[in-house]
């Protein structure tokens, strides 16, 4: 598979879009969960780059929905964008709905920990791990992307951008789900159960996002031409 991507600027391409809003939001998480920026910056600025994070999230979430529910196979309202639409017997459209409610309960988790973070005592670090029912929303959205581009639990298609695509998903919502465990406070001590594990799943869960929201950018010319030559 060409790995090499056009980084064009392509906003009225809806997939473009799709892949613009997860790669930054991505970004944000990985930059916040990064120690070298979450133990020496401001926790404030950390709270905030993670809620501004969950918003592309958010963004990049909703944006995938309406790609599935304006896919039309014939010509049938092919002319009219929808905003809604309610499409129980596909499994895109349920990959897509949960995976937008995971981003919303994300949303709430941010906001609440920065609320948390401008409250508290300046010698306190910001400590976030991503919601854990947000988690198994994109566990389950990602099973279901993961069967609609294999038709069966396992399949392997190195040369198809979408399987390397659903895959990233899969595992950067594996390392977000361990995350989230971690994250959970400890009743007897009051801490937070192992700091490094949600700082290091949510870095490499929000790499692996952010990978596979790159590959939904069109190859680059120059690989699309030598291998078709």
């Amino acid at each position: 598979m060409q790995w090499r991507r056009e980084l064009i600027w392509n906003p009225h391409d809806l997939r473009w879009r799709i892949a613009a809003l997860f790669m930054i939001g991505s970004f944000l998480f990985a930059l916040g969960s990064f120690p070298p920026y979450s133990q020496l910056v401001d926790g404030r600025a950390v709270g905030i780059t993670f809620v501004v994070g969950s918003i592309f999230f958010t963004a990049g979430g909703y944006s995938a929905f309406l790609e599935v529910i304006n896919d039309h196979d014939d010509d049938t309202g092919a002319g009219a964008l929808r905003f809604w639409a309610w499409e129980p017997g596909n499994t895109l459209w349920w990959a897509t709905f949960i995976q937008l409610i995971g981003t919303l309960l994300f949303n709430a988790n941010t906001i609440d920990a920065m609320i948390e973070t401008f409250t508290v005592e300046e010698e306190n670090r910001l400590v976030w791990g991503p919601d854990f029912f947000g988690s198994i929303a994109f566990l389950i959205a990602s099973h279901l992307s993961w069967t609609s581009v294999c038709h069966r639990l396992w399949c392997v298609r190195r040369d198809d951008p979408d399987w390397w695509g659903a895959l990233l998903n899969y595992v950067g919502s594996i390392f977000f789900m361990a995350s989230a465990i971690a994250s959970f406070t400890l009743k007897t001590t009051g801490e937070t159960l192992n700091i490094t594990v949600v700082n290091l799943g949510t870095f490499i869960g929000a790499v692996c996002f952010f990978v596979g929201a790159y590959l939904l950018l069109p190859a680059h010319a120059d690989d699309t031409v030598g291998t078709g030559g």
